[in-house]
């Protein structure tokens, strides 16, 4: 709720201090355990566009249960440079996940697609079923 507004808030009210706190030392758009989507309604499905860069496809992990979809994506890097007595080791760890609802949707003929660092999901939509309309004889 306090995240919703859209410019910058300054509030000093003991309730928002951990959150403005979090904000000025994390960034105002910290998303250290999700990424980035957009969604497009195309009429017959769902495109959904995830961006996750620096990853290689064999990195990301599609999950479908139960009408829920989660994509998940982890990997871990480590760099080591020697140059005279200096040593430098750097580490990147990073593990993101999303999950969403997809009922109404054809679960089985949903298709992935990964290129440039965009995951694009193509989710067809359920066709309505539509109860057959029949007559009924009078005896």
């Amino acid at each position: 709720m306090f995240g919703m507004i859209p410019f910058d808030h300054r509030d000093s009210s003991l309730f928002d201090m951990f959150d403005n706190f979090e904000r000025s030392f994390f960034g105002a758009n910290n998303t250290a355990s999700s990424f980035r989507t957009d969604i497009r309604d195309e009429g017959d499905k769902f495109v959904l566009e995830a961006e996750l860069p620096g990853f290689k496809k064999e990195d990301i992990k599609l999950d479908l249960k139960d009408g829920i979809l989660t994509i998940s994506a982890q990997h871990s890097t480590e760099n080591e440079e020697k140059k005279d007595s200096y040593i430098r080791r750097e580490r990147r760890y990073g593990s993101f996940s999303r999950s969403f609802d997809v009922s109404g949707i054809q679960e089985d003929h949903i298709t992935a697609a990964y290129n440039n660092g965009v995951l694009e999901l193509t989710l067809p939509k359920a066709q309505p079923v539509v109860p057959a309309a029949r007559q009924i004889d009078i005896q």
